[in-house]
């Protein structure tokens, strides 16, 4: 009711906004069904991160999307350089950039740094987020101590050494302390935020829509915005979207309904679509009384899916996935198990585990109705479910909206109260190698970031050497070898990677995609 209720809201907003909004406004339909925070600690998703993160804020470490022929990697952010004390390689040092400004005037210091660490990991400090900190430790997880070295310098030190740590604080944004305690606590700074990013918050309409204005006092004056306001509006419904796209309410979409990309493009809008690193999955449960403990069941589900079959359905915008990487990455190495439509082998997968026509393997997934990255899941859903049937397989689903979802993947299978389920289907983004990490090892379960709870041995040993090394080449090495056992004990039902796309209306200029969860809104413009 209440998802209902918001896209309501919505719809009547942006119907407003069409005749009162201003030229070099950039109005913009999220598919989430409901507002991002803004306090620096975004929900919804990674898409929260993709509109109330980098918009808002920076982190020590930003995306580079100038690169946009390859994948986007790191870039110097509120640090301007950061290297591993040679000494000692569990600490890093950061040198801090220089008279940045948060928004609400005040200068950054490597105090605040220091404050804005507190806030996730210190929990005697005043300032501790208790509400949200539990959220992030994906991200700041492997760091046990912080400190400032100097005006200058910020030390950050993990328990053993972890290579890849720059890429799990790019998430960490960094927020003004004295923006915090003028407003006293961290639910009045949700509707008053202050961050040192490229877009300011001008005004939360609770449910409806978050309105940001240009920062004209952003320090990376190549990314001062073009536009002079965005408009950020939850419409879960990609239906919805097109039309609020078609009628001129809104000048950006994200994930156009697939049907109406044809029609789009006929009718002058730009449908912009390019490979990133995201895969749409089943996160198995795999604890000791599940079914899909079973490998042998596993693997028939991978094989029981005909994915190519399912590429007419999203007409163009995703790709078959036999990996939580790509096969043309770096990352996926060689495995043994190349998923492929295959029902022979399924059905006799299943029958050695016990299940056949007479008997089919009954399955419960909880599956979202929209939300970041998830492309079109109930019709997604639906073509599994039907593929599976087929092939002896009963999916029954629990469908959820994404918020219900989120907090479905922090609860552990078999802990408290949570229900019983055997998989949840979403989409999620594999930007850097942490996100290998967190899904897929032992000390990510312990961090309740692997909700699959999937451990293997050889995977954890293959992925410790790989991040504890600074040998690139060796680390993506070791961690296409995880990948490969990954693949071959058929840990999750791969699905497909998406294609990030995104309609346009033709006002819309100066886009250029990155092949990136997060992309750039700093240089666009939209025409009268």
């Amino acid at each position: 009711m209440r998802r209902k209720f918001a896209t309501l809201l919505t719809t009547l907003a942006i119907s407003g906004l069409a005749s009162s909004v201003q030229a070099q406004t950039l109005r913009v339909a999220m598919t989430t069904s409901d507002l991002p925070l803004t306090g620096g600690i975004p929900d919804n998703g990674s898409e929260g991160g993709r509109f109330a993160g980098y918009p808002i804020y920076d982190a020590l470490v930003n995306w580079d999307f100038t690169k946009v022929d390859a994948a986007a990697d790191l870039t110097p952010g509120l640090a301007t350089e950061w290297k591993v004390d040679p000494n000692d390689k569990t600490i890093w040092i950061f040198t801090i950039r220089q008279g940045v400004k948060f928004h609400d005037g005040s200068t950054m210091t490597v105090d605040d740094l220091v404050w804005n660490f507190d806030r996730h990991l210190n929990e005697n400090a005043s300032n501790f987020d208790k509400a949200q900190a539990r959220s992030y430790r994906n991200y700041t997880g492997q760091v046990v101590k912080y400190w400032k070295i100097d005006e200058t310098h910020l030390a950050l030190q993990t328990a053993e050494p972890f290579s890849p740590l720059p890429y799990q604080i790019s998430r960490v944004f960094i927020v003004s302390p004295a923006q915090y305690k003028k407003v006293g606590n961290w639910l009045d700074f949700q509707s008053a935020p202050s961050g040192t990013g490229p877009f300011k918050v001008e005004k939360i309409n609770p449910r409806v829509s978050i309105d940001l204005a240009r920062n004209e006092d952003y320090w990376d004056k190549g990314r001062v915005p073009k536009v002079k306001k965005m408009i950020l509006l939850p419409i879960p419904d990609a239906n919805t979207r097109v039309a609020a796209l078609r009628s001129g309410q809104v000048d950006w979409i994200e994930y156009p309904s697939p049907d109406s990309n044809p029609s789009l493009k006929a009718a002058g809008f730009n449908v912009v679509v390019k490979p990133y690193p995201h895969v749409w999955v089943w996160q198995y449960n795999l604890t000791s009384d599940s079914v899909l403990a079973d490998k042998r069941i596993r693997l028939a589900l991978n094989y029981g899916v005909d994915r190519d079959s399912m590429m007419e359905l999203l007409g163009g915008t995703a790709k078959p996935s036999m990996g939580f990487y790509e096969k043309e990455s770096k990352f996926f190495g060689k495995p043994k198990e190349l998923f492929k439509y295959d029902p022979e082998k399924a059905k006799a997968l299943l029958k050695e585990a016990g299940y056949g026509p007479g008997k089919p393997l009954q399955i419960n997934v909880q599956l979202p109705t929209a939300g970041s990255g998830n492309m079109v899941p109930l019709q997604i859903g639906e073509f599994v479910q039907q593929s599976l049937r087929e092939n002896n397989v009963e999916v029954t689903h629990e469908v959820v909206d994404w918020g219900t979802m989120l907090t479905s993947l922090r609860q552990m299978p078999g802990k408290g109260a949570s229900p019983r389920r055997d998989a949840i289907a979403h989409g999620l983004p594999l930007g850097d190698v942490t996100n290998f990490y967190s899904q897929f090892t032992g000390m990510a379960n312990k961090l309740g970031s692997n909700w699959s709870t999937f451990i293997d041995p050889r995977v954890d040993a293959l992925a410790t050497k790989a991040f504890q090394t600074f040998d690139e080449v060796e680390r993506d090495r070791l961690i296409a070898e995880a990948h490969s056992i990954v693949v071959d004990e058929a840990a999750w039902l791969f699905v497909v990677h998406d294609l990030n796309p995104r309609a346009l209306s033709p006002k819309v200029t100066g886009f250029v995609q990155a092949q990136s969860w997060y992309q750039d809104f700093t240089q666009l413009t939209v025409k009268d």
